[in-house]
């Protein structure tokens, strides 16, 4: 599944602040649906005036390395449509400036699972649709998945999600209470085949460390891969990481659980052959 690379490129494996990636182009929602969106938009003028805003970190953070690169994509009517109706009453813009309640932020008390990497938000849709007793804190920097989802969570009626725009090592950092999240999803993050750029990789040490702090004891941490060294990587991380414990008697990988759809770049890689790796480590008590 080398090619589909449509999950990812979500956020920074370093644990320096920096500013969120700059989205990419599109215009207003004025056309048909399904049809991309392609005004010039004037200098200075907003993107999406009632969405997710294009820098929303701005100077507050210092540059530093990041494990997702910004993705030039085409914004369809319906996403612009969707960011522009629905931002403000389902998105967050990640600027680092404040606490977010979340009791407040979905209007109701139930657990709050963070996803970093959302893709085009299908299978975030089909999970959020299949327990709506969870809320999910979607998080991801592409403008055209973001529009997508909201459109899905729309369409469907679900109000247990909310869609995150900008870096996910600030919000978990700058913007999350500890002991605020009942999990975390990983799923197809970036794997930065090349050596040099391991570093970028999001699961290392120091990325458990601070997912560690906003973790509930006994949170799951739910991993998925189809590039096998980033999950042999992943594997040794979580393991020897005194903050979480391997799900799995044998200390290896777990089968998919049912609540993880199977999406269709995934179907179309197993049809190739490729090995999809899911990782289940559970936050310990310490």
């Amino acid at each position: 599944m080398r090619g589909r690379r449509k999950i990812g490129f979500t956020v920074s494996d370093s644990l320096n602040a920096s500013e969120a990636p700059q989205p990419e182009h599109a215009g207003d929602a004025g056309h048909h649906p399904g049809v991309s969106v392609r005004r010039t938009r004037a200098k200075g003028e907003p993107r999406f005036p009632d969405g997710p805003k294009a820098d929303p970190a701005g100077s507050h953070f210092e540059r530093r390395i990041r494990s997702f690169q910004p993705r030039r994509s085409r914004v369809t009517a319906g996403q612009a449509d969707a960011l522009q109706r629905l931002w403000p009453k389902w998105g967050l813009d990640i600027d680092g400036q404040r606490v977010v309640d979340l009791p407040e932020l979905f209007g109701n008390d139930n657990p709050v699972v963070l996803e970093i990497g959302f893709g085009m938000g299908e299978a975030t849709a089909q999970m959020a649709a299949g327990d709506t007793g969870t809320n999910i804190l979607a998080v991801d920097v592409h403008t055209p998945g973001q529009g997508n989802l909201l459109n899905l969570a729309d369409q469907n009626g679900l109000s247990n999600v909310r869609v995150g725009n900008g870096d996910a090592i600030i919000l978990l950092r700058e913007m999350l209470a500890p002991d605020s999240l009942d999990g975390l999803r990983v799923y197809f993050p970036d794997p930065w085949p090349k050596k040099r750029h391991h570093k970028r990789r999001l699961i290392q040490p120091e990325f458990l460390s601070l997912a560690a702090t906003r973790l509930k004891p006994g949170a799951v941490v739910h991993c998925a891969t189809d590039w096998e060294p980033y999950a042999e990587q992943m594997l040794e991380v979580l393991t020897a990481h005194p903050d979480f414990e391997n799900t799995q008697g044998d200390g290896g990988f777990a089968p998919r659980p049912q609540f993880r759809p199977l999406t269709r770049f995934e179907g179309q890689g197993l049809d190739k052959g490729h090995v999809v790796n899911d990782l289940l480590f559970r936050r310990v008590q310490r």
